[in-house]
């Protein structure tokens, strides 16, 4: 039996859209385009790591359902928008940064104090607006790194902050990826699959960085599982030849 053909290339085109590529894989094997497209699709929306807000303290609230005067949305449409903030933290710790607005105003991310540690990549987010030239606004917003999708009742440290509002955390870079398998001609055959990846990110991670590195998480875990059956088989030998002495 034949081995089965590795697809031979990968091409990355940058669309109009920012931070959007198209990634084009194949000639695959067929049947594989589904196996490997799908593989790595499940890796870029899950298993991204990136950074995001956990949860904010805001001056004069002491929880999501109240409401501040002279600013116009409500504090817990506030805390949705705070929720869409992209960063970049350089570091492991989680960090903390602070907003203190006065005056009539629209409150955006480029607006949080600058920190040497984070870089706002979505500085024009519009966070709320302040509606009276007498209006307010002071938070400290806590964020750190992580995988995926946290909610609140999954996070197992819990900050002990008075008057702390959590929230949940979106730390995957990846917005969207599409996928389509189309059919590739490889000589005669008309049969072979070419996997078309469509990844968009926030701007912290680039499309073809998130790819590469999807892909090397795939390589890592699938070489675990082969080092657990080169394992499996020694030990099997080694119970074979214990019985082979035995006898």
């Amino acid at each position: 039996m034949g081995n089965i053909a590795l697809p031979k290339n990968v091409k990355f085109e940058k669309t109009k859209k920012e931070n959007n590529t198209i990634v084009e894989i194949g000639p695959c094997f067929p049947g594989f385009g589904v196996t490997l497209g799908n593989s790595i699709r499940r890796v870029l929306l899950s298993s991204m790591p990136g950074a995001a807000p956990i949860g904010v303290v805001i001056e004069g609230v002491e929880h999501e359902f109240m409401a501040l005067s002279h600013l116009k949305e409500d504090v817990l449409e506030f805390v949705l928008n705070l929720k869409q903030l992209r960063m970049k933290i350089h570091g492991d710790e989680p960090v903390e940064l602070e907003l203190d607005i006065a005056g009539k105003k629209e409150i955006t991310a480029g607006d949080i104090t600058k920190n040497s540690q984070v870089e706002i990549m979505n500085p024009d987010l519009v966070l709320g607006h302040i509606t009276d030239m007498a209006g307010s606004l002071k938070a400290k917003i806590f964020a750190k790194k992580g995988m995926g999708f946290e909610a609140v009742e999954n996070r197992e440290e819990k900050e002990k902050i008075v008057n702390f509002i959590e929230m949940d955390s979106v730390y995957s870079p990846v917005k969207h990826v599409g996928i389509t398998v189309e059919n590739a001609r490889v000589g005669k055959m008309t049969n072979w699959d070419k996997v078309v990846l469509d990844i968009i990110t926030d701007g912290t991670i680039s499309p073809e960085e998130a790819f590469n590195k999807s892909v090397d998480i795939l390589v890592e875990q699938f070489g675990a599982l082969v080092g657990g059956a080169k394992e499996e088989k020694k030990e099997d030998k080694k119970e074979e030849d214990a019985k082979e002495e035995e006898k």
